[in-house]
């Protein structure tokens, strides 16, 4: 074999296991567009971290031909989609080829290569198929990250879960633990199963994540399709339902992964009660413990505003401020036709665009949202940008409709690109990161960390990872919610007011009539940030709590 492969730096001994990270998505950096949104984040920060500290561990993806998709405008401004052909100079061809069995079919896999040195991360290897070996559906396999078809969807997981530990085998880099981050990839603790023929040897690897306690982030298939794709690595449909107790004709993916797992966490400790709540009355499943996301503060964090915090020059801190937000306000001029202004507060909501993260609670009242952005005491600029899955019709007409009220004011302005550099430009540039998600429907949330790592404040509702960071008027403004009894439409409203009033009567008349109370809490946020919120952390609890504790079940 041409590629030959061992760890590519000096591990460090206190995370000696060798682990093998298996995720759907990838958000490295700008220039590889392997990535949807938050899971792709977190999951490069982990890849990063792990390699600041040294970890033992193979980051394991798939390279899309397409990417996600290119979030571009239709003649009117309104949303589209463009699926663009990416191509990566900087990783390597590994030469290797080997099969993955998808609908009784042989389909060739191919592995591409990221090394550590090339963005500063664990050694990562990107799985695809589009090699002539193939025919045209099977090279689609590995073209669209998240595809809208059932069956290429339950394909791309046969190729990650499978054909990643396929790859480990031939590389002879025999993983101790293999970690699924989500459900993706559960073709893998099947093809374990039918290697070691024992549950317990398959949970003595197999640890999960779970990232989402929503309906449709936790995936349900008939089990005879799965069966005729080839997800099961042949073992017979019985024994399948036996080893994941699944009673019926449909399995549930998260379920089956917390039966097969030996530990799975959630990530906040909100979230982890939430679980707890959604699985309890669930027979066998695993322990599920709490480790809390986390974004890396090496690649997000400003180091400008950092060296200024250190020396304690407010003066500074403000100059470095004023500069990020002309950097942004050159972005909202080329793609919406508005100059901002830097003395104005600046209210950015960014994030992939869900139902549940209410990108448009600011307008349910629109009287309310008019006198807010109208107002000249207390003037805002507000900035909305994100990227609903490409087929969302819901979500996409959200964005549709925002872009339609941005035509009317001056000081409104969506834009779209959501990717990696936008994303920093958008938190070194905003004074406050909104968050307005239905309470307990985000597991954790991340884009708040980084952006509190660039000195803006967040204004959010308790959920997620924001009830272990956030001390009300001291480090950030917390959004009193109304109870999570009430219908949605009718919490939608109470948490509409709710956040009028908070920032009508003390967010912004803080912002502007106490400045040095402001930077107060800016600085604060700077401090409370880190350590905890920094993927070091993370990634350290990860060998901890999830690795170490991966031993035979008792």
């Amino acid at each position: 074999m041409a590629f030959s492969f061992t760890h590519p730096y000096i591990i460090n001994p206190a995370f000696r296991e060798r682990v093998a990270y298996f995720c759907m998505e990838f958000a490295i950096h700008q220039p590889l567009k392997t990535y949807a949104g938050g899971l792709g984040f977190l999951a490069g920060s982990h890849m990063r971290s792990a390699y600041e500290l040294k970890q033992n561990m193979v980051g394991i993806g798939i390279l899309w031909k397409y990417g996600y998709y290119d979030q571009v405008r239709k003649p009117d401004q309104t949303m589209d989609v463009l699926y663009q052909e990416k191509k990566y100079g900087f990783l390597r061809e590994t030469g290797i080829k080997f099969t993955v069995r998808v609908s009784k079919q042989d389909v060739w896999v191919t592995a591409h290569y990221l090394p550590p040195e090339i963005f500063n991360t664990a050694p990562v290897f990107f799985l695809s198929t589009d090699l002539p070996e193939n025919d045209y559906l099977s090279r689609t396999i590995s073209q669209k990250l998240y595809d809208v078809n059932p069956e290429t969807k339950i394909a791309a997981a046969i190729l990650l879960g499978q054909g990643g530990a396929k790859l480990m085998e031939l590389l002879n880099w025999q993983p101790e633990i293999y970690h699924l981050n989500e459900s993706h990839a559960l073709p893998l603790a099947f093809y374990l199963y039918d290697k070691y023929k024992d549950v317990r040897e398959v949970k003595k690897r197999l640890v999960f994540t779970n990232h989402t306690p929503e309906e449709s982030g936790n995936q349900k298939t008939n089990i005879s399709l799965l069966d005729k794709m080839g997800f099961f690595c042949n073992i017979p449909q019985t024994e399948i339902k036996a080893i994941t107790q699944t009673e019926g004709d449909e399995l549930n993916h998260t379920l089956a992964a917390l039966r097969l797992a030996k530990v799975a966490n959630a990530v906040s400790e909100l979230h982890l009660k939430t679980l707890r709540k959604m699985w309890g009355g669930y027979k066998n499943i695993c322990e599920i413990i709490a480790i809390t996301n986390a974004q890396d503060y090496a690649y997000w964090h400003d180091e400008e505003l950092y060296n200024a915090l250190g020396r304690n020059d407010d003066g500074e801190m403000q100059k470095v401020k004023l500069q990020r937000k002309h950097d942004l306000f050159e972005i909202v001029a080329d793609q919406n036709g508005e100059i901002y202004d830097g003395k104005i507060c600046t209210i950015v909501f960014a994030k992939r665009f869900a139902d549940y993260k209410r990108p448009d609670l600011l307008l349910r009242n629109m009287d309310r949202f008019h006198r807010l952005v109208t107002d000249t005491q207390w003037p805002v600029q507000i900035i909305w940008a994100g990227k609903p899955y490409p087929m969302d019709y819901a979500g996409i007409g959200v964005f549709d409709r925002i872009v339609d009220v941005c035509k009317t004011y001056t000081n409104c302005a969506m834009l779209v690109g959501y990717e990696l550099k936008l994303s920093k430009l958008l938190k070194a540039g905003a004074d406050i990161w909104l968050n307005t998600p239905r309470l307990t429907h985000e597991a954790s949330g991340t884009s708040g960390m980084s952006a509190a790592f660039n000195g803006a404040i967040n204004v959010s509702l308790p959920d997620g990872w924001f009830p272990e960071f956030s001390k009300d008027k001291i480090n950030s403004f917390i959004v009193p919610p109304c109870s999570i009894l009430e219908p949605d439409h009718v919490q939608d409203d109470l948490d509409a007011t709710s956040l009028f009033h908070l920032l009508e009567t003390e967010v912004l008349p803080m912002y502007y009539n106490y400045p040095k109370r402001w930077l107060e809490m800016m600085k604060n946020a700077m401090y409370d940030i880190i350590p905890r919120f920094d993927s070091k952390r993370m990634a350290q609890e990860y060998y901890e709590k999830l690795y170490s504790t991966a031993q035979a079940p008792s």
